[in-house]
């Protein structure tokens, strides 16, 4: 594999290097006046104070101020009372701001591409993703806004007599609760649609990456949202987390099973909604009658992109017998010439991961099914010359049930690969476990593919791709089946899961209930009749 050691300054937030006279390891510091600016946007009032670390080098980036359960409740004031004239905005104010943030994003591209590789040493080209994605999102909703949420008539239960419209309200305050892997994206996308459709949002990002998440915040500000609408929130998860369940009337949590799970119990404790993006073990199926190339290509964007750091990445790969050995050397292949590096540089395949505690999971992943009789076909180790949490992409096989990434989600740059003799096998074996999340189909027959596909359970399938052909098809909705989560982000769905549908109904002349003298029993034959006669007309 090629590595890279270059650097640059890359934008107005780095300040170049952070003395590498005295610290060789350190590359990258911010402006200390950047990082106040940013951290004025948290509601955080104890004084207290942690340390976020860049992956980049595993120097210190900033001291992130801590919010107390004071600050949520204060947060979550200023938000209600916002939110009551936010809700009256009309859809084409709300449209305005979302169409002016996606110029925004777009025009400030390289300071927020910057400061996302800083705190998650992600490579620069998946960094792109975060503000493209958000660009997409404020632009969708931009522009369809009225036709989700509009008020619409309905059939009335006697035509012409009973006028019925459903409006879709908004739910009041949403619980934002964002994780540390995408952290611009994930800080804005799903309260960006709480936001179109009328609501305020407290926010708690992940304590990794509380930057990105602030500078999303203050774009918002730029664009012309008002300030109050859009509170962030800082601090340990379960205590802040459990307090912005306690007290949000909607949540919408990213993040792994467990931690969903007594998300989930919390929100039913208090009978309100919630949608979770949890885990997966994502599957790729490469049919016989694959494009080979086309497929290994696919698959080192499937498997690395975000150094495997990702949702929706894949992480069990299931080739048919007939192309397999052609597959595994195009594969491997292209995985030995990816280029590794830790800077914020363009050209950079790969970067590390995020945390010791995510480079410790990965390791203990590879070498318990390397003990267990897998063979390594390339990477396998660490890589502390390139970064301190850097781990080499990795493809193994002979991956057995007895080996903990057989199923359990690794969550890094591995992946397993495996023979198949029928599709009705490939499926079978895809469809195991619980989780239900991504997955993908490779196949020259796009007629057949997507027949696989939908006998897969995962809540997108890709065909020809690996993620990103769904992920950014904003007008399709995105989630998981079973162990992997629950609602949608995206389409019609994203934006409706924070509403409640009111229907108001208007009876004319006549009323619903036996009148001008009309017997219950006459009146029970009348509507009888009638129901018949629509019937026969083919009414709803």
């Amino acid at each position: 594999m090629n590595s890279s050691s270059s650097s640059s300054s890359g934008g107005s937030m780095v300040g170049g290097p952070a003395d590498p006279e005295h610290d060789p390891a350190a590359t990258y510091a911010l402006e200390p006046d950047e990082v106040a600016s940013l951290t004025r946007r948290l509601v955080a009032t104890a004084g207290e104070t942690a340390v976020s670390v860049s992956p980049l080098d595993g120097a210190p980036l900033a001291h992130i101020p801590q919010s107390s359960d004071a600050d949520v409740d204060e947060a979550f004031r200023r938000a209600r009372s916002a939110q009551r004239s936010w809700a009256r905005t009309s859809f084409a104010e709300r449209q305005e701001l979302l169409l002016r943030l996606h110029d925004l994003v777009l025009d400030r591209q390289a300071e927020i591409v910057d400061l996302i590789v800083l705190e998650s040493g992600k490579a620069r080209k998946h960094a792109f993703d975060e503000p493209l994605h958000i660009a997409l999102t404020a632009r969708y909703y931009g522009r369809t806004l009225g036709s989700h949420l509009g008020t619409r008539r309905v059939p009335g239960a006697l035509p012409g007599l009973t006028r019925v419209e459903v409006a879709h309200v908004p739910k009041g305050v949403v619980g934002v609760i964002s994780p540390w892997n995408y952290p611009f994206t994930m800080a804005l996308c799903d309260g960006l649609a709480a936001l179109a459709a009328g609501n305020a949002v407290v926010i708690k990002p992940d304590a990794q990456t509380m930057l990105s998440a602030l500078l999303a915040a203050r774009l918002l500000d730029e664009a012309g949202f008002p300030p109050d609408v859009w509170q962030v929130v800082a601090g340990d998860g379960p205590q802040v987390g459990g307090r912005i369940v306690g007290q949000a009337d909607y949540i919408c949590f990213t993040g792994s099973t467990a931690t969903g799970k007594r998300i989930a119990a919390g929100c039913a404790e208090r009978l309100i909604g919630c949608s979770l993006e949890l885990g997966g073990k994502n599957p790729m199926l490469v049919l016989r009658d694959a494009d080979i190339e086309r497929a290994a290509e696919g698959a080192v964007r499937a498997v690395y992109s975000n150094a495997g750091q990702l949702c929706v990445s894949i992480e069990r790969m299931f080739v048919a017998d007939e192309v397999y050995d052609r597959f595994v050397d195009r594969f491997v292949a292209r995985t030995e010439a990816m280029t590794l590096g830790a800077t914020l540089d363009w050209g950079n395949d790969m970067g590390p991961l995020i945390s010791r505690r995510q480079l410790d999971v990965v390791t203990a992943h590879v070498e318990d099914a390397v003990d267990k009789g897998a063979r390594v076909l390339t990477g396998g180790r660490a890589r502390p010359d390139l970064a301190p949490y850097f781990f080499e992409p990795t493809v193994l096989e002979g991956v057995t049930p007895e080996m903990t990434c057989f199923d359990q989600e690794t969550f890094g740059p591995v992946v397993s690969l495996y023979r198949f003799h029928s599709e009705d096998e490939a499926i079978a074996r895809a469809n195991d476990g619980d989780y239900g999340l991504n997955a993908a189909v490779f196949s020259r027959d796009g007629a057949r593919a997507r027949q696989v596909a939908r006998r897969i359970v995962a809540g997108t399938v890709n065909v020809n791709e690996a993620f990103a052909a769904s992920f950014a098809s904003l007008g399709a909705p995105m989630g998981g089946m079973r162990r992997s989560g629950l609602g949608r982000r995206q389409g019609a769905e994203g934006l409706l899961r924070y509403t409640e549908s009111q229907t108001v109904a208007t009876q004319r002349l006549v009323p619903m209930a036996p009148a001008f003298g009309v017997s219950d029993e006459a009146y029970a034959k009348m509507m009888s009749a009638g129901l018949r006669l629509f019937r026969k007309l083919g009414r709803a």
